[in-house]
């Protein structure tokens, strides 16, 4: 791949540029790229005209765009070298929600999750990252500094195995001279790569942790998840009750419930018990279904009355399901074939 903009810091876009330039060149070069958010630095009219063209910026190409009925859209996005992630949409009244993905595919293989059937071929560039976010503020006419963006790593792959190119895209998108998100806006979920997640911690311009948990003991977890044979679930909750919290952040615990599996009234009493003591919320994920999954979703009695019992101690809420008919929703992105939507720009 060749040498593009997008994911280089100022300090590097100043190396880049060598002695030659004045150092303000590399804040102009930055700020555009970023700030002004523009694919291709022809429009950057500040600029001389031999560094209008001198570099690509590198946003990824839309190779395919699927409208759910309730509004959510599924890019399906081409990388430099023609591999391709997934990134989805989803608007809300007072807010969009960006899911962005982390690696091509996904090492964890999760049993209820689509996703795990690619398998893992690359981590992405921290450019791949944030370009992923620009792309989607384009495509639907969207600025973090008029509008609330969420970002949300939780499309394919485990955010914490790709944590160095995670952090950076973490800085470039949450710097004010940059993309200009918040980092309460931005949420990193991982499967519980325990060692990761104190490196994580340690980052001052991360966002916030969510925790894919999805059981309430060691051996139904093993038999979903297969990272518990490395990371044990009582070694995970150490490592959540250790974990530095700001003022205003709670962890985020997300559970996928599988039918006669982990959605059991005494399941949701263990999980109580699991979390007691720690300052956190839990998302509540009725299944999404998709081929090859081998199991079922519970019933809404059975989710409400889990959700009733777990929400007596701890913050509880019912995440609702965006885009399955498109394959968009929590754990079925598979770069699924389906009949794209028109291209051109799209309003919220």
């Amino acid at each position: 791949m060749g040498t593009t903009l997008l994911g280089l810091e100022v300090s590097e876009i100043k190396s880049l540029l060598g002695e030659e330039q004045p150092p303000f060149r590399a804040r102009q070069l930055y700020e555009a790229v970023y700030r002004q958010r523009l694919e291709n630095l022809e429009l950057a009219s500040s600029l001389p005209a031999r560094l209008r063209t001198a570099w690509e910026v590198g946003w990824p190409r839309t190779a395919a765009r699927f409208r759910s009925s309730d509004g959510t859209t599924r890019y399906l996005l081409e990388l430099e070298d023609g591999r391709t992630v997934e990134s989805v949409l989803m608007p809300e009244e007072d807010r969009e929600t960006l899911c962005i993905s982390t690696q091509v595919g996904c090492p964890v293989g999760c049993r209820f999750c689509l996703t795990a059937s690619l398998g893992w071929e690359r981590n992405l560039t921290a450019g791949e990252i944030v370009g992923q976010v620009l792309r989607l503020l384009a495509e639907h006419g969207l600025d973090p500094r008029n509008r609330r963006v969420n970002v949300v790593m939780m499309g394919q792959g485990e955010p914490l195995l790709n944590l160095d190119n995670v952090l950076k895209a973490c800085r470039l998108l949450t710097d004010p001279r940059g993309v200009g998100l918040s980092p309460r806006r931005i949420t990193v979920s991982t499967a519980g790569i325990i060692p990761k997640m104190a490196e994580f911690a340690r980052a001052p311009e991360r966002g916030k942790l969510a925790i894919s948990l999805n059981a309430s003991s060691d051996e139904q977890r093993r038999q979903v998840m297969p990272v518990t044979q490395k990371y044990p679930l009582s070694d995970l909750m150490e490592a959540c009750r250790a974990y530095p919290l700001r003022p205003w952040e709670r962890l985020t615990f997300e559970y996928v419930l599988l039918k006669d599996f982990n959605d059991s009234e005494a399941d949701a009493r263990r999980l109580v018990r699991l979390l007691a003591n720690l300052k956190c919320k839990v998302n509540l994920i009725a299944l999404n279904p998709g081929p090859g999954i081998p199991f079922e979703t519970p019933s809404p009695e059975r989710v409400l009355a889990f959700q009733a019992i777990v929400r007596r101690s701890a913050p509880c809420f019912l995440r609702k399901p965006r885009g399955r008919d498109i394959f968009a929703a929590c754990g079925q992105l598979k770069r699924m074939s389906a009949e794209p939507v028109l291209q051109g720009p799209l309003k919220p």
